[in-house]
C-alpha cells in the first residue's frame, strides 16, 4: 500500500504573488513554496516579453524571512547561470536565514531563449550535463561539514572550512525529464528527485534508486517528488470549457495545449481522475507533488477542496 502523496506549490511571479501562495500553503499543510529560475518564463517572444520573471533566489531571502515552517525549494536553478559556488554561497545563506528550511535544486536548463537574450553561454546538452554532474560533486563537497574538497575537470574547491555552516546538510534536488543520466544523477547525489509523469515513470524511479544503491547510498531516503499544472473540474465539460478558456489565453487551439500539457503529462481532468491518477502515481513511488500554475485560471482553494486538499 502507498504511502500517502504530500502536497507543495511551484510559484513564479511579483512576490506579493508568493505571500499570497504561503499563506494558502499555511492553511491548507502543505509542506513546501517552490519557485522556478528563470530569467523569461517562457521561451516563446509573444509571452516572454510581458511575463515577470523576478530572481527567485532574491525572493526566496524575501520569503526565508516572512514565513515560520513551510520548506523553501528552488526547483530547479540551471548550472548555466551561476558558478556552483555561487550557489554554495547562496543556499548556505538562505539555509541561515530560513532556520534549515531551504532546498536546492539543480538542472541543466532548457529554455534556449533566455540564454539568448541575456547573452548567457548555452553549451550543448552533453556538456551541460558534465557541469551539472560536476557541480552535484561540487556542492556535496561544500555542503560537507568535513570539508574534503573537490576537484573536476570544469570546477575545483579546495579543502577548507567555509562559513557560515548551515543549520543542516542543505538538502540537494535533481530534476528533470531525461531517461538515464537524470535518475543516476539523482541517485548518486540528490535528496530529492523531482521528475515529471509519464513514460517510464516507475523505471526512472527505481534507475535512481539502483544508483543510490551503487553509490553506497539509502535510496529509501531520496524524496520522490513530481511537478504539474493540474486541472481539475467537477464535470468534462467544464474541463473541457477551462481547457478552452486557457488555450485562448495562450493563442493556441484545444489541441494545441493539449499537446503541449501531454509532454509532461500533469494529473488533468474530472476531479475524480485527478484523484485517481494522483493514486496511481503513489503506487509507482511518488510520494510529494507540487502544484504549477495554481493561481492561473482554478480558482485555487477550489481546486484543493475538489481534491480535497483540506489541511
Amino acid at each position: 500500500m502507498s504511502t500517502p502523496i504530500e502536497y507543495a506549490i511551484q510559484v513564479a511571479g511579483p512576490y506579493t504573488h508568493l505571500l499570497d501562495a504561503a499563506e494558502l500553503a499555511r492553511e491548507r499543510g502543505l509542506v513546501a513554496l517552490a519557485l522556478p529560475d528563470h530569467y523569461l518564463m517562457a521561451g516563446d517572444d509573444t509571452l516572454a516579453g510581458v511575463t515577470p520573471a523576478p530572481d527567485a533566489l532574491i525572493q526566496l531571502g524575501g520569503l526565508a524571512r516572512e514565513t515560520t515552517d513551510i520548506e523553501l525549494v528552488v526547483l530547479v536553478s540551471p548550472i548555466t547561470f551561476r558558478h556552483p559556488a555561487v550557489l554554495a554561497k547562496t543556499a548556505m545563506t538562505l539555509d541561515r536565514m530560513s532556520g534549515g528550511r531551504f532546498t536546492l535544486g539543480v538542472g541543466t536548463g532548457w529554455m534556449d531563449r533566455e540564454h539568448e537574450v541575456f547573452g548567457i553561454p548555452y553549451p550543448d546538452r552533453a556538456e551541460r550535463f558534465a557541469m551539472l554532474e560536476e557541480a552535484l560533486a561540487y556542492l556535496s563537497a561544500a555542503f560537507d561539514p568535513a570539508h574534503p574538497g573537490y576537484r573536476g575537470e570544469r570546477y575545483q574547491l579546495e579543502d577548507f572550512p567555509l562559513s557560515p555552516t548551515p543549520h543542516r546538510r542543505i538538502p540537494l534536488l535533481v530534476g528533470g525529464t531525461g531517461e538515464y543520466k537524470t535518475p543516476r544523477l539523482a541517485g548518486t547525489y540528490a535528496d530529492e528527485f523531482n521528475i515529471y509523469p509519464g513514460p517510464n515513470y516507475a523505471e526512472r524511479i527505481q534507475r535512481c534508486r539502483d544508483a543510490a544503491v551503487k553509490a553506497g547510498r539509502d535510496p529509501e531516503q531520496i524524496l520522490i517528488s513530481s511537478a504539474g499544472q493540474v486541472i481539475a473540474t467537477e464535470t468534462e465539460e467544464e474541463f473541457d470549457e477551462h481547457l478552452d478558456k486557457e488555450a485562448a489565453e495562450r493563442g493556441m487551439t484545444r489541441a494545441e495545449l493539449k499537446a503541449y500539457f501531454a509532454e509532461r503529462r500533469p494529473p488533468q481532468g474530472t476531479f475524480e481522475q485527478v484523484r485517481n491518477m494522483l493514486d496511481d502515481y503513489a503506487e509507482m513511488g511518488m510520494q510529494r507533488f507540487y502544484f504549477q500554475g495554481i493561481y492561473g485560471n482554478n480558482d485555487p482553494a477550489a481546486l484543493l477542496d475538489g481534491l480535497g486538499i483540506t489541511g
